[in-house]
């Protein structure tokens, strides 16, 4: 396995300088309504499943606890045409392909950094606001039991953000790069950073890691082996999609480059199984064609022989979208099927072949 180190730096906290990068001047605005969902051939792994019971949803996170998914926040389509950034918790039984709902989040919220430690859900910070969508430094911790949100002290001024890479070591949730800003539609403002910081679940301390290489926004991200990934994503619009592959061992602090994607893209759902990470569709440039082509790609990331695998295609391509594994099986509910905000109610599974 071959393996380049790209940046060792000390504890220092490393943020990106606020950039006027846009969107692409073509990227369409939500339309509003519920597009018309195409699908392609359930096979080799993949699984229609119930759609998700309270509508379209996009640009929300997810989380598991036992055999139950939550899908956390994202936006929705509004009453009166495009989208609205929303509170609503829904929760997916994957034994009996059935949904119910949770208690609210206390702030509607899009984007959102989502992990679980020892059965709790964590939400730190996200991004929310009507025509310009905004970093928020909140952060709350819901109890499934309870079925209720506590809140928690907010994130340290500076490094709020959403859409992050997020990986769970021990007790301590990782979070790289994201964004502070992002407009929505044809021009706006994307504000894409590097910075990297933990969270201790138990002590509820924040500390600064070594700074990604390159920035990234809508990224995957997850923890395999102790060694923390962060794949694809891209940088200050939808153009700038990477296929990148950044490993960061906590211990040593340094980050090091792995085998690239072999199809560079951003707003992609990523989940591990065993020593792989799976990753799935995405949004932005194709080929050097339309920034706005949505991506059905499903691609396999060998941790232990740094390889590539291309793996059976999403039946519906999306973006927006996230992904989590229950007992070997990777569990993606909505998502967007056109470039910008287009939510649907779509709800897939894929089970590896190899896990």
């Amino acid at each position: 396995m071959q393996r380049r180190t790209v940046l060792l730096l000390g504890a220092a906290l490393a943020v990106s300088p606020a950039v006027e990068a846009h969107a692409h001047p073509d990227h369409p605005a939500s339309p509003g309504g519920t597009p018309h969902v195409e699908e392609g051939p359930y096979r080799r792994g993949w699984r229609r499943r119930a759609p998700v019971a309270s509508g379209p949803r996009q640009e929300h996170s997810v989380a598991a606890v036992g055999d139950k998914v939550y899908v956390i926040g994202g936006i929705v389509p509004g009453e009166s045409g495009g989208v609205t950034t929303t509170t609503r918790v829904d929760v997916y039984d994957t034994r009996h392909d059935t949904w119910s709902d949770a208690a609210p989040l206390p702030v509607a919220m899009n984007h959102p950094n989502v992990a679980v430690v020892h059965g709790r859900i964590h939400v730190l910070g996200g991004l929310s606001g009507g025509s310009e969508w905004q970093a928020l430094r909140d952060c709350f911790v819901y109890s499934p039991r309870a079925d209720r949100w506590r809140r928690l002290p907010p994130m340290p001024a500076g490094i709020e953000r959403g859409s992050a890479a997020i990986g769970v070591h021990g007790t301590k949730i990782l979070l790289a790069g994201g964004m502070r800003v992002l407009v929505p539609g044809a021009g706006g403002l994307q504000d894409t950073v590097d910075t990297v910081s933990a969270y201790d679940a138990v002590t509820g301390r924040w500390e600064s890691l070594p700074g990604l290489p390159q920035a990234r926004d809508h990224v995957g991200g997850a923890v395999v082996g102790g060694t923390f990934y962060v794949l694809g994503g891209r940088d200050r619009g939808q153009v700038n999609v990477r296929d990148t592959v950044y490993a960061l061992d906590p211990r040593a602090r340094r980050w090091s480059e792995r085998a690239p994607m072999p199809t560079a893209r951003g707003g992609i759902a990523a989940a591990a199984v065993g020593t792989r990470i799976y990753t799935f569709g995405g949004e932005g440039r194709h080929d050097g064609g339309n920034p706005n082509t949505v991506f059905d790609e499903t691609e396999a990331y060998d941790t232990e022989r740094d390889r590539w695998q291309r793996l059976a295609p999403m039946p519906v391509p999306r973006h927006g979208t996230a992904a989590v594994a229950v007992r070997g099986t990777i569990h993606i509910p909505g998502g967007g099927v056109r470039g910008g905000g287009a939510p649907v109610d779509a709800n897939d599974s894929y089970r590896p072949a190899h896990r």
